[in-house]
């Protein structure tokens, strides 16, 4: 049976869209859509050529969910292959995440963008995990 829709974008609430988005432009490797970045951005959109893509919008009241909490549950969370943990954990906390400090299992590791979405790094098909 034929889908009704194909996903374009999974859009996430911050207090700083811009910030947001150079967090997941830089984590992706995908550039932000041109035209994004004016003074009153309030949408800013990742450029994945025609393909799903990662959006951030602006939310002044947004707080971070707490994970694996209730009184702020995580409404969704995305999963992100790396070839490798360790290397793929040194890099997105250049980047200004932080690993949660609850990690349930050793094949996959935990963060919060720095809106405080929580993210997780995960083993790409067919890699051993750390």
């Amino acid at each position: 049976m034929p889908g009704i829709g194909r996903l374009r974008v999974a859009a996430l609430d911050t207090r700083d869209p811009v910030g947001l988005a150079h967090f997941y432009s830089a984590l992706t490797g995908l550039p932000i859509r041109d035209g994004d970045l004016t003074p009153d951005t309030d949408w800013v959109e990742l450029d994945a050529g025609g393909a799903a893509t990662i959006a951030c919008q602006l939310a002044p009241g947004h707080v971070p969910p707490e994970w694996p909490g209730t009184e702020h549950p995580q409404q969704a969370h995305l999963d992100f292959a790396v070839a490798d943990l360790d290397e793929g954990e040194a890099r997105v906390l250049e980047l200004g995440a932080r690993k949660h400090e609850i990690q349930p299992d050793e094949t996959w590791r935990v963060f919060l963008d720095p809106a405080g979405h929580p993210f997780c790094l995960v083993p790409e098909r067919g890699s051993n995990p750390a």
